[in-house]
């Protein structure tokens, strides 16, 4: 019988329980479908770890029993760490740093759950890799480590022998695909089924975030223009109109966006509209193409497309997943 894989799950104070447990039970059941379904015997050995072996109290206070790294010997097959609010606590102790940049570089696969991400790069073991992270955190890790990619839309994202993932439930979207990668399509599907998750999630993270939100620019032009766009998304937006209703040109207009918001008239146009889009959506009942109408887009299928870029999944997708209303949309056609 071939060897355990061997994963250790990095934990400490204030991590997110289930960014340790949700992957945790993930690689559990893998042994329990290897065991009913396939060849018997257990295709993971599991361990959550800490600096000093203590019991970790999680955000939500759910404590966690601890084995000490310096009880481990020799190194995992995967090192997983957990994210959390208290990330940033942790990325300060120097033990915990140390300890992840002697491990960290000689394991055969790094694995990093929601704000994790922000420990593997504080040790260096990100440089220069495209990574995600929850999209309410990924400016920050952008801008705290620019020599990193940070994909703030990907539910899960493979570069080498590195993996990273968003928030919470998408570290177990990841363990599905490495439980995959490790055994076979079919494992990984029994393993969905029985937690009742989908072996590969539709959409990216954009469609849980929090609406899009720009600062009112500095600029005068920029900062009239952002108020002419949020005022009535269904006007005339263009961005010949928008120039002209601030006083300048529709190619100064567009330096002037770029530099101050780093989207071109169009694409900020875009994004508003969807936001309204997406709230008339969580909280109305009216069709999709009326919803399209009322949120400036000419039709429904362009509203489809804009979705589809910027949430990664349609409207009546996004409608059946997150919708406030009981109400039945209007019988008017909806198709999207």
């Amino acid at each position: 019988m071939a060897r355990p894989h061997h994963i250790w799950h990095l934990v400490y104070e204030g991590c997110q329980s289930l960014d340790a447990v949700g992957p945790f039970e993930v690689f559990a059941g893998a042994n329990l479908a290897a065991n009913q379904h396939f060849a018997p015997g257990p295709r993971y050995e599991q361990k959550l770890v800490s600096i000093d072996g203590a019991s970790v109290t999680t955000e939500s206070g759910l404590e966690l029993v601890t084995t000490p790294i310096d009880e481990l010997k020799g190194r995992p097959d995967t090192l997983l760490i957990a994210g959390g609010f208290g990330v940033f606590d942790a990325f300060t102790e120097p033990a915990i740093i140390e300890w992840l940049k002697e491990t960290g570089a000689l394991v055969p696969r790094l694995v990093t759950v929601c704000t994790g991400t922000f420990l593997a790069a504080q040790a260096g073991l990100l440089d220069g890799q495209r990574v995600a992270t929850h999209w309410a955190r990924a400016r920050r890790l952008q801008e705290q480590f620019p020599e990193l990619d940070v994909d703030a839309d990907a539910l899960f994202l493979e570069s080498g022998d590195v993996w990273t993932s968003a928030g919470v439930t998408a570290g177990m979207d990841l363990a599905l695909a490495l439980v995959e990668r490790d055994h076979s399509p079919k494992v990984a599907q029994v393993v969905a089924r029985w937690l009742v998750l989908h072996l590969r999630r539709p959409g990216g993270q954009s469609q849980f975030a929090a609406p899009v939100w720009f600062e009112p620019s500095r600029i005068d032009a920029v900062r009239h223009a952002q108020q002419i766009i949020a005022g009535d998304p269904t006007a005339d937006l263009s961005a010949n109109k928008l120039a002209a209703s601030v006083g300048i040109s529709a190619r100064h207009l567009t330096r002037l966006f770029q530099a101050e918001l780093g989207v071109t008239p169009a694409r900020y146009v875009e994004r508003i509209r969807v936001e309204r889009a997406r709230d008339l959506l969580d909280h109305s009942s009216h069709s999709v193409a009326q919803i399209a109408r009322q949120s400036g887009f000419k039709t429904a299928e362009t509203m489809r497309r804009a979705f589809h870029r910027r949430l990664g999944t349609s409207p009546d997708d996004y409608r059946q997943r997150f919708a406030l209303s009981n109400h039945s949309p209007d019988p008017e056609t909806s198709h999207s």
